[in-house]
């Protein structure tokens, strides 16, 4: 069954330089897992720092391998002392899909 991942986290404003670059590493090592259909961050154009999470995996199982991974564990490493706050990601499980 498809998982779909939505949620946020906070960056200071000041550190986005640094992190963009993070960010898109570890997007695309991401999106090349098998069973990943989408995988996204997203600045929030109103509120300095917020990123906005979704991610769409065609099982939790393909979920669960991609957060033991290398590049998660890098990524969660430079995150932390990048001062990554407020991560609130919540996983619901879907089918898959209908074009809106």
């Amino acid at each position: 069954m498809p998982v779909a991942i939505i949620g946020q986290f906070r960056m200071p404003p000041e550190n986005m330089e640094t992190a963009r670059p993070l960010m898109r590493k570890v997007m695309e090592a991401s999106r090349a897992e098998d069973g990943c259909v989408q995988y996204n961050y997203a600045e929030d154009v109103l509120d300095p720092g917020l990123i906005r999470v979704s991610e769409v995996w065609q099982s939790r199982d393909q979920l669960m391998t991609h957060a033991r991974s290398e590049h998660m564990a890098a990524w969660g490493k430079e995150r932390t002392a990048l001062g990554l706050t407020g991560r609130d990601i919540t996983i619901y499980e879907t089918d898959a899909g209908t074009p809106l």
